[in-house]
């Protein structure tokens, strides 16, 4: 069975820098909670975020029989990265947004049953017998 593999390196990839971009958010979270006493789960989401994205991205490549579900399920975490993650430095949602649409537009190619036609063919007609 062939899989979209493209659009699942792209969202892997694009998961890995939305979860730096949701770990950055998290350190700017707890100097809030050390500095201000300020703690909230707001700061955290991010690291769900990418958390997510790099599931979506692996499950492109094991179930490539949802890749629609999954190719939806990314671009929507590309554009919720942005309040939570910084966008993944603009990188990761670029990439995930592009994974998605590959998964969204992806079509599965069944091998042919035969691996030509024959239809088309002719046997030439048998040589004389000899005299």
């Amino acid at each position: 069975m062939a899989r979209p593999i493209g659009a699942g390196v792209l969202t892997i990839i694009g998961g890995l820098f939305i979860l730096i971009g949701g770990v950055a958010f998290a350190v700017i979270g707890a100097a809030f909670f050390v500095f201000f006493g300020f703690l909230t789960a707001f700061f955290y989401v991010g690291l769900l975020v990418g958390l997510l994205t790099l599931l979506i991205g692996v499950l492109m490549l094991a179930v490539p029989r949802a890749h629609v579900a999954w190719g939806a399920l990314a671009i929507v975490l590309s554009f919720v990265s942005w309040p939570f993650a910084l966008g993944g430095f603009f990188l990761g949602f670029l990439l995930a947004l592009i994974g998605g649409i590959l998964a969204l537009v992806w079509k599965d190619t069944p091998a042919p049953a035969v691996p030509y036609d024959t239809s088309g063919m002719r046997v030439p007609p048998a040589p004389p017998p000899p005299q």
